[in-house]
C-alpha cells in the first residue's frame, strides 16, 4: 500500500477513529525519542536532541526554509522520526527561545 492509498483510507475514517490513530502514532513516536536536553558547554547550552549536538532551533529553521522531515532524517542519520516529534513539540512550547536562537545564529553568520 502506498502512502497516498493509506492517506485516502485514513481520511475516510470517522473523526473519533482518526483521533485514536493520531494518539496511537504520537505515543509510539514519542516513546522512541530521546527527548530534548540543554547541556552547558554543548552547542552553547541550546536545546538539543538528547545525546546529540543537533539543536532544536537548527531543525526548526530547516523546516521553515522548506526542508522535509525525510531529508532531515537522511542528513542527520543519528536521529529518528520520534526525535523530530520531540523537537517540534519543544519548539511549539518554547517559541520565543527558538526564535531568539535562530536570530542569534543568523546574526553571527
Amino acid at each position: 500500500m502506498t502512502r497516498q492509498e493509506l492517506e485516502q483510507q485514513l481520511l475516510s475514517l470517522s473523526l473519533s477513529d482518526k483521533a485514536e490513530i493520531v494518539q496511537g502514532l504520537t505515543k509510539a513516536l514519542s516513546m522512541g525519542g530521546r527527548g530534548i536536553t540543554k547541556t552547558p558547554g554543548v552547542c552553547g547550552g541550546e536545546a538539543c536532541i538528547a545525546g546529540t549536538r543537533v539543536a532544536v532551533w537548527l531543525l526548526v529553521e530547516a523546516r521553515q526554509i522548506g526542508i522535509a522531515e525525510s531529508q532531515l532524517l537522511q542528513d542527520y542519520v543519528h536521529i529518528a522520526a520520534a526525535d523530530l516529534v520531540n523537537a517540534w513539540a519543544y519548539a511549539e512550547a518554547h517559541p520565543e527561545e527558538i526564535a531568539t536562537a535562530i536570530l542569534a545564529n543568523n546574526e553571527a553568520a
